[in-house]
């Protein structure tokens, strides 16, 4: 990136203490630790600690200027700008950065698979296209901006994940990042318990588009019930993917493997055979909406398949592991009752003959009343999928077990308070053959549970 002191001060409102407005900015940072030189620090107050406490560190580190919340007067050869508020002044500054660059941005919001989306997305139109995307999952209303900070002039596209838990976040990364193509990917009760209600959910999200023009288009889920509701009543360029029929762009042929998935794309008279090297349903949807906007943007849709052949899953996502003739599926970054059920549905196509499926499924956060129901109801899934044994971890997950023991009396369950007593319990139980799905919000951190096993093998 590239921004004068001066253009920074225009951006944010922010009152110049000392330094020079001609000073040239070619990064921005929150973290004291991640400094370059040239850097505009950005220091947050946080619940534990504030930032501020850092500035004089980070121009020892090379940086240039600071934003500041807490000072009034400043003499320094660096630049320090005063401003109400360093994050809501980081938002503006990249709403600023953002306007010098007229190109296609990918917007991807959804309750489930946003980051997996983006990250096909930005893989099929890499193959066309110079792509910048979100690196890993900076898609938050500090991430968002320092994501968009990485543009650069020879960048054609853009794919930025846009993730929101309250009212106005969403509409608040629209602002910022003028996406003019959205993709969202479902709606689920992530974050159920601040926005109170699905309705609220999907209303919030669709705040995508609020920077959209005549030209902006918005794909969305058609297999998603409230989605495929808004069919024909939205005032914006509108295309479906999914499997439905009447959707834009359609997956026919499905055949599983071993080791991924096959599918033809199709829409309208175009057929294209693709093959992903990962499992389950739902990424062929995520697969869908790569091509969908691909095909959109102009990238050679053949081109685009081929790409998606070298898609790998990003850390606990799907990350399969062989070891001692035992597979674990890590799916510990986070959990929505929709994402078990695809998981669960994932651990049943590796089922090897006369191995065992069992599931290890920790508490899902944030749920806020529905969190019993929710629990519940993901137990009943699991035993309906035939897994052969469950290992809960946490107080809510008892009521997983509940749920998988109604429909199933006799399934072993180890419900366990701790991921410690889970690890214990698996490291007696296991055996070869088995096939191990280990998944719960990010909160339980249930990607020690993989580790400790993976190391017992």
């Amino acid at each position: 990136m590239r921004m004068t002191v001066g253009e920074i001060l225009k951006a944010c409102g922010g009152e110049l203490l000392c330094g020079d407005v001609e000073t040239v900015v070619t990064s921005v940072s929150t973290d004291s630790r991640q400094i370059e030189p040239g850097a505009l620090f950005v220091p947050i107050k946080g619940e534990r600690t504030d930032a501020h406490t850092y500035i004089d560190a980070t121009f020892a580190a090379g940086a240039v200027a600071s934003l500041t919340e807490e000072h009034a007067r400043m003499e320094d050869t660096h630049a320090w700008i005063r401003v109400p508020s360093t994050q809501t002044a980081l938002q503006l500054i990249a709403t600023a950065y953002r306007t010098q660059f007229a190109i296609p941005v990918v917007g991807v919001t959804g309750s489930v698979g946003k980051t997996t989306t983006k990250e096909m997305i930005a893989l099929a139109l890499s193959a066309g296209k110079n792509i910048m995307k979100t690196e890993g999952n900076f898609n938050s209303q500090i991430g968002l901006p320092l994501t968009l900070f990485r543009l650069e002039p020879q960048n054609e596209a853009a794919v930025v994940e846009m993730g929101m838990s309250d009212f106005g976040e969403m509409s608040r990364l629209a602002q910022i990042a003028a996406p003019n193509v959205a993709v969202v990917t479902n709606i689920g009760i992530s974050h159920i318990q601040q926005l109170k209600t699905q309705q609220n959910i999907m209303e919030e999200k669709l705040h995508i588009i609020d920077r959209f023009t005549s030209e902006s288009i918005l794909f969305l889920n058609g297999d998603d019930p409230m989605l495929a509701g808004l069919r024909g009543r939205m005032q914006v360029r509108m295309r479906y993917f999914g499997m439905q029929p009447w959707c834009d762009y359609r997956a026919e042929q499905i055949e599983f493997h071993p080791n991924g998935v096959r599918f033809v794309f199709c829409a309208d008279e175009v057929r294209q055979q693709v093959e992903l090297p990962v499992l389950g349903l739902h990424n062929v949807t995520n697969a869908l909406a790569s091509l969908a906007v691909s095909q959109v943007l102009g990238v050679d849709l053949q081109a685009a398949a081929e790409a998606l052949k070298e898609y790998r899953p990003l850390a606990m996502r799907q990350q399969i592991h062989r070891r001692s003739g035992i597979t674990i599926i890590d799916d510990s970054y986070n959990a929505s009752p929709d994402a078990i059920k695809s998981s669960l549905d994932v651990l049943q196509t590796l089922r090897e003959q006369d191995g065992r499926c069992i599931a290890v499924l920790a508490d899902m956060l944030e749920l806020g009343a529905l969190e019993d129901r929710a629990h519940y109801e993901v137990g009943a899934y699991a035993a309906r999928t035939g897994i052969d044994a469950l290992v809960t971890a946490g107080e809510r997950a008892k009521r997983i077990a509940e749920g998988a023991g109604e429909i199933t009396p006799k399934l072993p369950c180890f419900v366990c308070a701790t991921n410690d007593e889970a690890v214990a319990a698996l490291k007696g139980y296991l055996q070869r053959g088995d096939v191990v799905l280990v998944k719960g919000s990010r909160g339980m951190h249930t990607d020690e549970i993989v580790k400790r096993v993976l190391a017992n093998l």
